[in-house]
């Protein structure tokens, strides 16, 4: 988790990287990763979020929260 910005992703929610992967698609400071299976957050790229909420307008199926820390 980052120390400004949490980025979470609901394995509950997300239909992966297959038949989706929007995320990793879209965002312009690459937060997320994967390749198969479920998209996960880049170790210590959380606080690199600009806010551009593109991740969540991709995500058809509302898997995606960010929340401010500060």
């Amino acid at each position: 988790m980052g120390l400004f910005i949490a980025v979470e992703i609901s394995e509950d929610r997300c239909v992966g990287i297959d038949d989706c992967g929007e995320c990793v698609k879209v965002c312009p400071v690459r937060i997320f990763e994967g390749e198969h299976g479920i998209p996960s957050i880049v170790q210590g790229n959380e606080d690199e979020c600009i806010l551009c909420d593109q991740c969540l307008e991709g995500c058809a199926k509302d898997a995606i929260s960010i929340s401010k820390k500060y």
